[in-house]
């Protein structure tokens, strides 16, 4: 029962408001600045990277985000009262071999997808390895991209999963409205702006399958693994002049930007394929209850929990 933890703090319905009101002012001004920028974003982030160097500018980007983490798990513990354990799972204490399995698990996959894609169109990548700019890149990836994903994790499937849930009293409104705001927060990325608005089908579809992961293994530790592996094997790996990450990557891919099947293949073949291994491996039964039912009214839930 993830989303009726958030019982497990002071709760009041202003505590679940100001944090996400406030970041999504915050992406609305962005997006609205973009609209209005005479300067694209691809030209804005070329021009950062010639005057300050990728690896500095993907500190700047990372860093804000990373303190976001530390701002929702201080507001968890000192505004809502309530343990960080009980915002990451419902289990008595954080699974991290459900984390390291996830993180495994995608990030094998990650990998593999990409050799297939320079083994098959050998033309449209160039070999991008330099050996102090990539470890620089490790280190400032393998600190700061994790904390970068937490944040949109217990932001996203923690704090506005629970209190969604437990204001409308079910689990599809949350994972529903959590999805579509996951998915239209990447309305300003760079990837947007060259592909079109077809690449939000990945977008929010990446926040429905983080969504149902969430909700059927009653905690964020699946979601914290795939997100993390996602970007940061992301950014190790491939990088091309129109994405958010733009990194001293191995490789750097020079084709023409189409939105095509690779956006597609994940949400609809890759996606069910991970979430039939994740419901094998940790048993998961009963979908449309867990993913459609009720929630559980403080009173029922703190009978059930003595």
């Amino acid at each position: 029962m993830y989303i009726e933890q958030g019982y497990k703090g002071d709760l009041g319905l202003w505590k679940y408001l100001i944090i996400p009101g406030c970041f999504i002012g915050f992406m609305i001004l962005n997006y609205i600045a973009i609209i209005l920028s005479p300067v694209s974003v691809e030209d804005s982030m070329e021009q950062m990277i010639a005057s300050l160097g990728s690896n500095l500018v993907l500190i700047i980007l990372l860093v804000p985000l990373a303190v976001g983490l530390f701002v929702v798990l201080g507001w968890t513990k000192l505004v809502h009262s309530q343990s960080i354990t009980s915002l990451t799972t419902s289990r008595k204490k954080i699974d991290w071999k459900r984390v390291f399995f996830s993180f495994g698990v995608w990030g094998l996959i990650t990998i593999i997808l990409t050799f297939i894609g320079i083994y098959l169109s050998p033309e449209d990548y160039l070999f991008n390895f330099k050996l102090m700019p990539f470890l620089s890149l490790a280190l400032i990836g393998i600190i700061l991209i994790p904390l970068q994903t937490s944040f949109e994790e217990y932001l996203f499937r923690g704090h506005m999963m629970q209190g969604l849930g437990i204001a409308a009293k079910n689990r599809w409104v949350p994972l529903v409205v959590t999805s579509v705001l996951f998915g239209l927060m990447h309305l300003g990325n760079p990837e947007v702006e060259k592909l079109g608005y077809g690449i939000m089908i990945y977008y929010i579809g990446t926040g429905f399958f983080l969504g149902i992961i969430t909700l059927m293994d009653e905690g964020l530790e699946l979601a914290l693994g795939f997100h993390a592996a996602n970007n940061l094997i992301g950014a190790l790996l491939l990088t091309a002049d129109w994405t958010a990450f733009q990194t001293d990557s191995l490789y750097r891919d020079v084709s023409d930007p189409i939105l095509g099947w690779d956006v597609l293949v994940p949400v609809f073949i890759v996606f069910p394929i991970l979430l039939i291994i994740f419901s094998k491996k940790y048993g998961w039964t009963n979908w449309k209850e867990k993913l459609t039912g009720k929630v559980l009214s403080e009173e029922e839930f703190l009978k059930l929990d003595n």
